[in-house]
């Protein structure tokens, strides 16, 4: 199996963020991901806006792809920081999670979240905290 495939099969079991959301994995590297989420109806807030917990799912999700796939010990976020720069137009979001720093402890990861028109929607920055990984059940 490749690892995009690996990736979006281990990924499957964040209901939230993929069946409930709408994120998928279309991306995957070292220490990198890009995930996108295709708008809907229920992304949107009274104002016709897209609400900034989408926003924020979508790039907590590439966070948590970038930070733990094919990774011996698990990353939990524990501090994050969101900045919303700008309303979308675009029908589609993408966020990429890059690493800026790997400690022993704890990882740092600054993500951007960006439409399909181009425009910079929001940036937010992750400080992650290592913990073994749960075997699965």
């Amino acid at each position: 199996m490749r690892p995009l495939e690996e990736a979006r099969e281990e990924f499957s079991k964040d209901l939230f963020a993929t069946k409930l959301t709408g994120a998928v994995i279309d991306e995957i590297g070292e220490n990198y991901a890009k995930c996108s989420l295709k708008l809907m109806g229920d992304h949107y807030n009274a104002y016709g806006g897209v609400m900034g917990g989408a926003i924020y799912t979508l790039a907590d999700f590439a966070f948590a792809v970038a930070s733990n796939f094919d990774k011996e010990q698990a990353s939990v976020s524990i501090v994050s920081q969101a900045n919303f720069l700008s309303a979308t137009r675009g029908s589609v979001l993408y966020a990429e999670a890059s690493l800026l720093k790997e400690g022993r402890n704890n990882c740092f990861y600054e993500v951007k979240v960006t439409d399909d028109l181009g425009k910079l929607i929001a940036t937010l920055t992750f400080t992650g905290a290592h913990v073994p990984k749960k075997s699965a059940k």
